[in-house]
């Protein structure tokens, strides 16, 4: 805990230093126009034609806006090429005109990918303030071959490019260099209606061959800010969004053919299944827009990939359905006032997990012939208003999702169960701020309800979950050097004595561990509270970057209904101190290097995790980086690792990492990387291959190859109930060696013919497999030592798996099994997309997934391979 002081006492007397000598406002380049004048747009009552030209008349009346500033890689000084953007406007919306000469115009990099593919291409970007709150926005940008790409803007300076916009773009290209013309309607951008009003903007240009970044608002990279220097905008009169209606039909049909055993009376080998759904945006007014679905569609995205997991952590997946996507950054909890949010071995509990909403049906089934378990709970019907209230940022989401059933045949009856009921979930979020966003305020509140239609479901699962949270920030110091954010919530989750009961035993909590002081089970609950919160101490400017925080997740904290959590009876601090060189020098064009130290402990004191973490980056004067780190650990008690035991000792140990990735301005680009830990628990290493190749600028070919091997001595196998086990609080914690293989692939095509007709290709075969060894159990609590089962008198047999801990002694034998596995997975999609017009999308979309499985542990790839090849998709 000294070193933890000390360390922020450097941090602070660092930042102190730099805020000191950092300037108000970065040195303009020769050239350069006043950040501080106002910027106009010209109205016309004949709005231009888009295409990619700039002759009309309107044009000539508009005042050029130029000056652009380098932000990379020569910082501070003047575009290498110049840039002219003029801004007309009628009363419907907004038309952007981008004269971007190039003195080598052949050399223009025009690479054609589908909307939203971040390709290494000439490009140009208009960004909008339109709230002028100067922290959020939308950004609409345009390559050189004509692909659109678009987002939003939040928390001043990060951005997300979920959003879809309606808008149009045209490019052309000549021997001055290119010229993007763009029509951004007003209906896709939102903004305070008024006679005069103002907003704020910046223009940006990318040189693919310099890899220069240009901007009209110059911001340091050495500063973690962007929409707050946007420029103002000004005289914009008499426009309205007015309501617009998006609507998004679709229609799926599926086939499954697999091997089923006779008599099924649900599969017959052949399955056919047809959907339909539909999604439907509107907007109300020019700051709020209501989204409904019904029955959402999952089909136009790439499916969720495999994963072997042995661990008691429930396994992330991110959210992929359009319904859920867009407008997620208005829900995002406990990350707003920084500009970075480090959180070494601290994961932030999210409060809304979208995909609980339509997840797979959690209820048990009966021991039964056959069953036909459907995969995910129906969607009813869903709605989410986004938007601003009253100056506040505000979304409402409420959806229903439909009572579950799984069929099932038993002696030759057959009938059906439910095992999910009717649920209702609702989330209310709103965050306000002050004073220009140097200070914010928000609130969240979920809500889970549940309606049992079958009362067995009750013991299994919760009947009501609520979480209300509160968060923000301010910012303080010369130029807002420091921000401290902050964010406290508590859950409260309902449901019956045994539900109740099982919810503290659950992997979350695991309260029935024996020598665990500070909380612990009572069968006789029927509601579970908890609280967590976070403090959350961050550098905002400058060359020397630093951050610390203290979180803390008390036992009984739990927001998995609607939400994600990692862990719980948590409590965390970390100190962060880092140095960034922003100017090229002989060798590099930016470097940093960064270090950390981390302890986490639980609610009775003991220290469950403490380390180093270090690590650098630098970028060559070729392009090509490279990235150097490692982890150095010292030895703590585990909480896990028994999966609701006693403490266990888990060695010190080390991890070293690194990276290494060549020129992306090349057609054909690659990126190594890999890691190697080890300690007495075990040793571990993974290494991977990215790597892209563009034969022709409209095709795009990647393949990420990626190995492991794991060597686990302390990998759980189950506990196991024993009276006579008295060293381990009578149960008897069964482990074993693992040597586990991992071998899998990324596979991607895309084939773009225009810049609204694209076909994406997706595959990732996996194969896994686990060797399990040396079964043996815990000697001791607090130790790692273990008793290995066919040493001393204990006896073990190979072939049936039965082990006996004390031989002719009075404990039982008990079987342990066969855990050994050998898994492989081939899932992939085939996406064609074709923008008929601006707004309207026809999505055809062909999905394949095969697996296999083996009660084998040994690594054989061509062997598994081969078999999953023979399995029917």
């Amino acid at each position: 805990m000294q070193r933890l002081l000390i360390l922020l006492l450097l941090v602070f007397c660092a930042g102190t230093a730099t805020a000191a000598q950092g300037p108000d406002t970065p040195t303009l380049p020769d050239g350069a126009t006043d950040v501080t004048a106002p910027l106009a747009a010209v109205q016309v009552d004949t709005p231009p034609t888009v295409d990619g030209k700039l002759d009309e008349a309107a044009w000539a009346s508009a005042p050029a806006i130029g000056g652009l500033t380098q932000r990379f890689p020569d910082e501070g000084k003047p575009a290498s090429q110049r840039t002219e953007v003029r801004l007309l406007y009628t009363s419907d919306a907004l038309y952007v005109g981008a004269r971007l000469y190039d003195t080598a115009p052949d050399s223009v990099v025009a690479r054609l990918v589908r909307r939203d593919v971040n390709a290494d291409s000439d490009r140009f970007a208009i960004f909008i303030d339109g709230y002028h709150d100067r922290r959020t926005g939308f950004y609409f940008g345009v390559n050189a071959a004509g692909t659109l790409y678009d987002g939003t803007l939040f928390n001043d300076s990060w951005d997300d490019d979920s959003w879809d916009g309606i808008w149009q773009a045209r490019v052309s290209r000549d021997a001055e260099g290119w010229v993007a013309e763009m029509r951004i309607p007003f209906s896709q951008i939102r903004f305070h209606p008024g006679s005069d009003m103002t907003w704020g903007i910046n223009f940006g240009r990318y040189i693919q061959r310099r890899q220069e970044d240009d901007f009209l608002v110059f911001v340091p990279r050495n500063e973690g800010v962007f929409v707050s220097r946007f420029r103002e905008l000004k005289g914009i009169r008499g426009v309205k969004s007015g309501m617009r209606v998006e609507a998004l039909p679709y229609v799926t049909s599926g086939a499954a053919f697999t091997d089923q055993p006779g008599g099924n009376p649900f599969k017959d080998g052949s399955d056919y299944e047809f959907d339909a759904g539909m999604d439907v945006k509107v907007g109300l007014t020019s700051s709020l827009v209501l989204n409904a679905t019904i029955n959402p569609d999952f089909g136009q995205v790439e499916v969720d990939p495999a994963v072997v997991n042995l661990s008691d952590r429930e396994t992330f997946f991110p959210e992929k359905r359009p319904f859920f996507i867009e407008g997620q950054d208005v829900f995002n909890f406990s990350y707003g006032g920084a500009n970075n949010n480090n959180g070494f071995n601290w994961g932030n509990p999210d409060l809304f997990y979208t995909r609980r909403i339509g997840r797979t049906p959690q209820g048990s089934e009966p021991d039964a012939d056959f069953t036909d378990r459907p995969e995910a709970v129906p969607i009813l019907g869903a709605a989410k208003l986004t938007g601003r209230v009253a100056g506040a940022s505000a979304g409402l989401v409420t959806a229903l999702t439909g009572r579950s059933h799984t069929r099932y045949s038993a002696g030759g009856r057959r009938d059906r169960i439910e095992v999910e009921p009717l649920t209702y979930y609702g989330v209310a979020r709103m965050q306000r701020e002050f004073t220009g966003g140097r200070h914010g305020v928000g609130f969240m509140g979920t809500l889970t309800q549940r309606q049992f239609g079958d009362s067995r479901l009750r013991d299994e699962i919760n009947e009501g979950a609520y979480v209300a949270g509160v968060d923000g920030w301010t910012r303080f110091g010369k130029n807002e050097m420091w921000a401290l954010t902050f964010w406290g919530a508590m859950s409260h989750v309902t449901g019956t004595e045994a539900r109740i009961e099982a919810l503290q035993r659950n992997a979350l909590h695991y309260l029935q561990r024996p020598d665990l002081k500070a909380a612990g089970v009572d069968p006789t609950r029927t509601a579970l509270t908890g609280f967590a919160g976070r403090l959350y101490l961050n550098k905002q400017r400058g060359n020397w970057m630093a951050n610390a925080s203290l979180g803390v997740i008390d036992p009984y904290f739990d927001t998995n209904d609607l939400g994600f959590q990692w862990n719980s009876n948590y409590i965390n601090t970390h100190a962060f101190l880092g140095y960034r060189w922003t100017d090229p020098d002989r060798y590099t064009r930016s470097k940093n290097v960064m270090g950390a130290l981390a302890r986490s402990f639980d609610f009775d004191g003991e220290k469950i995790a403490s380390f180093f973490w270090g690590r650098s980056n630098v970028q060559f004067k070729n392009y090509w980086s490279a990235g150097l780190g490692g982890v150095v650990s010292e030895g703590t008690q585990s909480p896990r690792r028994t999966r609701g035991g006693p403490l266990s000792y888990s060695p010190g140990g080390f991890n070293l990492f690194a990276d290494v990735f060549t020129d992306s301005r090349k057609a054909v680009q690659i990126g190594f990387y890999g890691q190697v830990e080890t300690s007495r628990a075990g040793s571990s290493w993974n290494a991977g291959l990215d790597m892209t190749w563009q034969p022709a600028p409209s095709v795009n070919v990647s393949v990420g190859p990626e190995m492991s091997r794991n060597l686990n001595h302390a990998q759980y196998v189950k506990t196991v109930t024993d009276a006579t086990a008295t060293a381990t609080y009578g149960r008897r914690y069964v482990f074993a060696d693992i040597d586990q293989w991992t071998l899998a692939s990324n596979i991607r095509l895309n084939w773009t013919f225009t810049p609204t007709l694209s076909l994406q290709l997706f595959a990732q075969p996996l194969i896994a497999s686990g060797d399990y060894d040396g079964f043996k159990e815990l000697a001791a609590p607090r130790s790692f030592r273990f008793n290995v089962y066919g040493e001393g008198a204990s006896t073990f047999d190979e072939t049936t798996g039965v082990a006996d801990p004390d031989g002719a002694g009075p404990a039982p034998q008990f079987e342990v099994g066969n855990p050994n596995f050998r898994f492989a997975s081939m899932r992939g999609n085939a996406v064609l997309r074709w923008e008929f017009r601006p707004g309207s999308t026809l999505f055809f979309v062909w999905t394949q997934l095969q697996d296999d499985f083996e009660e084998k542990g040994s690594f054989a790839p061509r062997h598994t391979f081969t078999r999953l090849v023979e399995q029917r998709p």
